[in-house]
Protein backbone atom coordinates (compact mmCIF):
# COMPACT_ATOMS: atom_id res chain seq x y z
CA UNK A 1 0.00 0.00 0.00
CA UNK A 2 0.92 3.44 -0.97
CA UNK A 3 1.13 6.16 1.46
CA UNK A 4 -1.21 8.09 -0.57
CA UNK A 5 -3.76 5.45 -0.10
CA UNK A 6 -6.33 5.30 2.55
CA UNK A 7 -7.33 2.97 4.70
CA UNK A 8 -10.91 2.16 5.39
CA UNK A 9 -11.94 1.17 8.91
CA UNK A 10 -15.71 -0.46 9.35
CA UNK A 11 -17.61 -1.82 11.96
CA UNK A 12 -20.39 -4.45 11.96
CA UNK A 13 -24.03 -3.45 13.15
CA UNK A 14 -23.99 -5.97 15.53
CA UNK A 15 -20.47 -4.88 16.71
CA UNK A 16 -21.31 -1.16 16.35
CA UNK A 17 -24.38 -1.68 18.68
CA UNK A 18 -22.16 -3.53 21.76
CA UNK A 19 -19.45 -1.10 21.68
CA UNK A 20 -22.04 1.81 21.69
CA UNK A 21 -23.73 0.16 24.44
CA UNK A 22 -20.40 -0.36 26.28
CA UNK A 23 -19.77 3.24 26.00
CA UNK A 24 -23.25 4.24 27.50
CA UNK A 25 -22.26 2.00 30.77
CA UNK A 26 -18.97 3.68 30.91
CA UNK A 27 -19.72 6.86 30.43
CA UNK A 28 -22.91 6.25 33.68
CA UNK A 29 -20.45 4.89 35.32
CA UNK A 30 -18.12 7.61 35.83
CA UNK A 31 -20.96 9.96 36.13
CA UNK A 32 -22.21 8.30 39.30
CA UNK A 33 -18.56 8.20 40.76
CA UNK A 34 -18.58 11.83 40.24
CA UNK A 35 -15.75 11.74 37.56
CA UNK A 36 -15.80 14.53 34.33
CA UNK A 37 -16.60 12.01 32.17
CA UNK A 38 -15.00 13.88 28.94
CA UNK A 39 -11.78 14.41 30.70
CA UNK A 40 -11.45 10.82 31.75
CA UNK A 41 -12.70 9.79 28.54
CA UNK A 42 -9.74 12.01 26.98
CA UNK A 43 -7.22 10.74 28.99
CA UNK A 44 -7.73 7.52 28.69
CA UNK A 45 -8.33 7.58 24.58
CA UNK A 46 -4.80 9.97 24.80
CA UNK A 47 -2.58 7.75 26.70
CA UNK A 48 -3.85 4.19 26.64
CA UNK A 49 -4.07 4.51 30.37
CA UNK A 50 -7.36 2.22 31.78
CA UNK A 51 -6.61 3.73 35.17
CA UNK A 52 -8.61 7.13 33.93
CA UNK A 53 -11.73 5.11 33.98
CA UNK A 54 -13.05 4.02 37.43
CA UNK A 55 -13.36 0.12 37.96
CA UNK A 56 -16.73 1.10 39.75
CA UNK A 57 -19.12 -1.60 38.43
CA UNK A 58 -16.23 -3.26 36.54
CA UNK A 59 -16.31 -0.03 33.44
CA UNK A 60 -12.46 -0.31 33.56
CA UNK A 61 -12.68 -4.08 32.69
CA UNK A 62 -15.29 -3.66 30.12
CA UNK A 63 -13.53 -0.66 28.26
CA UNK A 64 -10.29 -2.93 28.19
CA UNK A 65 -12.10 -5.04 26.50
CA UNK A 66 -12.57 -3.10 22.88
CA UNK A 67 -10.06 -1.78 21.22
CA UNK A 68 -9.42 2.10 21.61
CA UNK A 69 -10.04 2.93 17.81
CA UNK A 70 -13.36 1.06 17.71
CA UNK A 71 -14.58 2.72 20.43
CA UNK A 72 -13.17 6.11 19.00
CA UNK A 73 -15.01 4.68 15.69
CA UNK A 74 -18.70 4.83 17.61
CA UNK A 75 -18.13 8.50 19.61
CA UNK A 76 -17.10 10.26 16.13
CA UNK A 77 -20.18 8.12 14.18
CA UNK A 78 -22.66 9.07 16.97
CA UNK A 79 -21.26 13.00 17.15
CA UNK A 80 -21.31 13.44 13.33
CA UNK A 81 -24.82 11.90 12.98
CA UNK A 82 -25.47 15.14 15.29
CA UNK A 83 -24.06 17.68 12.87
Amino acid sequence: MDNQDTTKFNLSGDRYADVKALMTYVLNALKEKGYNPINQLVGYFISGDPTYITSYKGARGLIRRIDRDELLEVIISEFCEKL
